[in-house]
C-alpha cells in the first residue's frame, strides 16, 4: 500500500484505462493531499469483518476502575436528590437513581451522540466534497481493520491544526486542516489511530467516566459559585458552609477511594489515571501501526513535534498529562517501521 506517484515513469508505457490518470503538478494547483490510496486487491476486493467489532482492553477497564470513587460520590448525590424529591413531591427516591444509572446507555444513542458532537465537542457535519474524501479514506481503513465503517459517524472540526478525536460510541472527528493538507495515507493513519480508540473501548469508557462523575462535579461548582456570588457579611458564613460541604464531599471521595483502593493508592490516583490515558494513546498508535500505517503516523507525529512549541514541562506535569510526549510515541512506533 503506497501513494500513487506524481510523475509517471516513461519506461512504463501508456497507463491502462482502469488506472487513475497521472497526478497533476502541485504547482499547477493540485491540492497537497492529491494521492489516493492504492490497494493490491483492487476495487472489487472482498472485505471480511472481524467477529468482534469492538472490545474492552486493559486501559478501558483501568479507566472504569479508577473512576469508581467518583461514581460512588455521584451516586450518593443522586440518592440525596431522590430522597429530597420523595419528601417534597412523593416521587419514590429510587426513580431518579434508576434513571441516572440507566442514562449511560445514551452514549450509544445516535441522536444523543449527534448532540454531543455538535455542542460538546464543537464538530460539524462534513461538506459534500469533504465527505467524499473522508468517507473514501475511512472505508479503506475500516476494510483493512475488518470493521464495519458504516456504524460510525464522521465529523469535522473547524481548526487550523492537525488533530482528530474518537468519542462516545460512534463519533470520529478530524480537523479541517488535516482533511485538506494531509496526504491520503497520513489521513488514513490518523483515522486508524482513532478507530483504535473505538475498537479498544477507550472512547465510550472515558465518556462514561465523565458522565457518571458529573453529579459530584456539578455540586462542587454550584457550591463555589454560590459562595462567590454572595456579598458581605453573608459571604463569610457562606464560605464556611460551602467549605464544610466541600470537605464533606471530598471526604466522600476520599473515603470511597480509601475503601476501594486503600490510602497509598489514593495518593497516586491522579497519576494512575493519567498513566492509563497515556497507555490508551500508545495502544491506539499500535492499532494504526499493525494496520500498516506506522510510517505515516510517525510522519504526522514528527510534523506535530516540529510545528509545536518546545516542550518544557516539569516532571509532575508530564506525569499528570493524559497524552504521552511525541518522542515516547515515536519510540514505541519504531518497532513497526
Amino acid at each position: 500500500m503506497s501513494p500513487t506517484s506524481g510523475t509517471p515513469d516513461p519506461g512504463d508505457g501508456p497507463v491502462p484505462p482502469p488506472s487513475p490518470p497521472p497526478e497533476p503538478d502541485p504547482a499547477a494547483g493540485a491540492p497537497p493531499w492529491h494521492d489516493d490510496l492504492v490497494h493490491e486487491h483492487g476495487p472489487g476486493r472482498r472485505v471480511y469483518y472481524t467477529a468482534h467489532q469492538r472490545r474492552m482492553d486493559i486501559t478501558a477497564l483501568g479507566q472504569l476502575a479508577l473512576a469508581l470513587p467518583a461514581f460512588l460520590t455521584s451516586a450518593l448525590v443522586v440518592l440525596l436528590v431522590g430522597v429530597l424529591l420523595e419528601i417534597g413531591t412523593g416521587v419514590p427516591f429510587w426513580i431518579p437513581v434508576a434513571l441516572w444509572a440507566a442514562s449511560g446507555a445514551l452514549v450509544f444513542h445516535r441522536p444523543t451522540e449527534d448532540l454531543l458532537a455538535r455542542y460538546l465537542f464543537g464538530l460539524r457535519r462534513p461538506m459534500p466534497q469533504e465527505a467524499a474524501r473522508l468517507e473514501s479514506v475511512w472505508r479503506e481503513v475500516t476494510a483493512i481493520a475488518g470493521v464495519e465503517g458504516g456504524r460510525y459517524r464522521l465529523w469535522v472540526e473547524e481548526s487550523d491544526g492537525i488533530d482528530a478525536l474518537a468519542a462516545a460510541g460512534h463519533v470520529v472527528g478530524v480537523t479541517r486542516y488535516a482533511l485538506e493538507h494531509l496526504s491520503s495515507r497520513r489521513l488514513a493513519a490518523v483515522l486508524a489511530h482513532e478507530l483504535g480508540h473505538h475498537t479498544g473501548g477507550h472512547a465510550w469508557s472515558l465518556l462514561l467516566c465523565h458522565w457518571y462523575g458529573l453529579p459530584g462535579r456539578l455540586v462542587r461548582r454550584v457550591l463555589r459559585a454560590t459562595a462567590l456570588s454572595l456579598v458581605t457579611p453573608v459571604r463569610c458564613a457562606a464560605y464556611l458552609t460551602g467549605g464544610v460541604l466541600l470537605l464533606a464531599l471530598g471526604g466522600l471521595d476520599s473515603t470511597a477511594a480509601r475503601i476501594l483502593y486503600g490510602l497509598p493508592l489514593l495518593l497516586v490516583l491522579p497519576y494512575l489515571s493519567a498513566a492509563v490515558g497515556r497507555r490508551s494513546e500508545l495502544r491506539a498508535d499500535r492499532h494504526a501501526a499493525v494496520l500498516g500505517f506506522a510510517p505515516e503516523l510517525a510522519d504526522v507525529l514528527e510534523t506535530l513535534h516540529a510545528d509545536g512549541p518546545p516542550e518544557h514541562e516539569s516532571v509532575p506535569a508530564r506525569l499528570l498529562s493524559s497524552h504521552p510526549d511525541v518522542p515516547t510515541r515515536l519510540h514505541h512506533l519504531r518497532r513497526y517501521l
